[in-house]
């Protein structure tokens, strides 16, 4: 496969991930947080990225152990920024809970 195909099926992989962290943070974050008392409120674009970022990264992580010779997958979770950005997705999403309120 040449590389530009790799990098369009990864743009899509990124939208359809993106697609799905949108239902799962309106459908289910929303209803955990106000059984929890806590406000879904602010800028709750912020959330949606966290729950995309992490479904995205649970996603790679199964691709390398299935095709461990996948040059882009690789790349990817060599990545310091990636996995920077997976750290801070899972403090956007899981902040709420420890101190009660959606601070964003």
């Amino acid at each position: 496969m040449s590389i530009w195909k790799a990098y369009a099926v990864t743009l899509l992989e990124i939208v359809i991930f993106l697609f799905i962290g949108f239902i799962l943070t309106e459908n289910v974050l929303r209803v955990v947080y106000g059984n929890l008392g806590i406000r879904f409120n602010g800028n709750v674009w912020v959330n949606w990225f966290g729950v995309s970022y992490i479904l995205f990264v649970t996603y790679t992580i199964v691709r390398i152990v299935i095709s461990k010779n996948n040059f882009l997958i690789k790349e990817r979770t060599r990545s310091i920024l990636f996995w920077l950005l997976f750290l801070g997705s899972i403090v956007v999403v899981f902040i709420p809970f420890i101190i009660g309120r959606n601070p964003f």
